[in-house]
C-alpha cells in the first residue's frame, strides 16, 4: 500500500509543473479590430463600445519604427520586417470581426490573447507566415509545440523574416536599445554635472 501511495505521489509531483504552467482562457470577447499598432498588438472594440488593447499571445513580431506624426522625429528605430509584420497583421484582421480568447494581462496592462478570425488562429498565422517568432518564454505547455513547429516550418521555407540570415529576435533588439538608452542617459548625466 505504501509503495502505491509513493508511486502515485511521485507521478502527481512530476506532473505538477505541467499543470501549473498551463493557462486556460479567462474570458472570450468578440469585437471589431479598430487599430493595428504593430505585428503583435491590436485594439478591439466590443459590442458595448469598449476598446481593448490586445497583445497577441505566444508571439513576438519584429519591432516597428516609432516616430512623431507631427515632426517625423524617430524616437525608436525599427527592425527589418517590422513594417511587413505590421502590414501583414493589418491585412489579415483590420476592420474585421474577431474572437479574442484572453489568457492573461501583461505588465503594460494589455490583455494577452489568442485572436481568431473565423476558424483561423491569427497568432499562429503570423508565425507560420514568418512574421513573428514563437515567444517561447511565454508559451504554455498546451500551445508551445504547435507554435514552435510553425516557426520551424517558416524557417525551413525561409519565409518573411527568415529570408534573412540570422535575424535578431525582438527581445534581444529591445534589450540592446534599453542598454544603449541607459548608457546615453548616464553620459548625459555626467556631462551636465561636469
Amino acid at each position: 500500500m505504501k509503495k502505491i501511495f509513493l508511486v502515485v505521489t511521485l507521478i502527481v509531483l512530476l506532473c505538477l509543473p505541467v499543470f501549473v504552467q498551463a493557462k486556460g482562457v479567462l474570458r472570450t470577447v468578440e469585437g471589431i479590430v479598430v487599430k493595428v499598432s504593430d505585428g503583435d498588438t491590436i485594439n478591439v472594440q466590443d459590442a458595448s463600445g469598449t476598446k481593448l488593447k490586445i497583445r497577441l499571445y505566444g508571439i513576438d513580431a519584429p519591432e516597428t519604427e516609432k516616430s512623431s506624426k507631427k515632426t517625423g522625429h524617430v524616437s525608436k528605430p525599427g527592425q527589418p520586417y517590422g513594417e511587413q509584420a505590421f502590414r501583414t497583421l493589418e491585412g489579415l484582421i483590420y476592420h474585421k470581426k474577431v474572437t479574442v480568447e484572453v489568457m492573461d494581462r501583461d505588465r503594460y496592462n494589455r490583455l494577452v490573447a489568442l485572436v481568431w478570425l473565423g476558424g483561423k488562429n491569427i497568432n499562429q498565422e503570423m508565425v507560420a507566415e514568418g512574421y513573428a517568432w514563437a515567444y517561447k518564454q511565454f508559451l504554455d505547455t498546451p500551445y508551445a509545440s504547435e507554435f514552435i513547429r510553425l516557426e520551424d516550418g517558416a524557417r525551413k521555407k525561409r519565409l518573411g523574416l527568415w529570408s534573412r540570415d540570422n535575424p535578431q529576435p525582438p527581445w534581444e533588439f529591445r534589450r540592446f536599445l534599453n542598454r544603449n538608452k541607459h548608457s546615453q542617459d548616464t553620459l548625459k548625466g555626467k556631462t551636465r554635472s561636469s
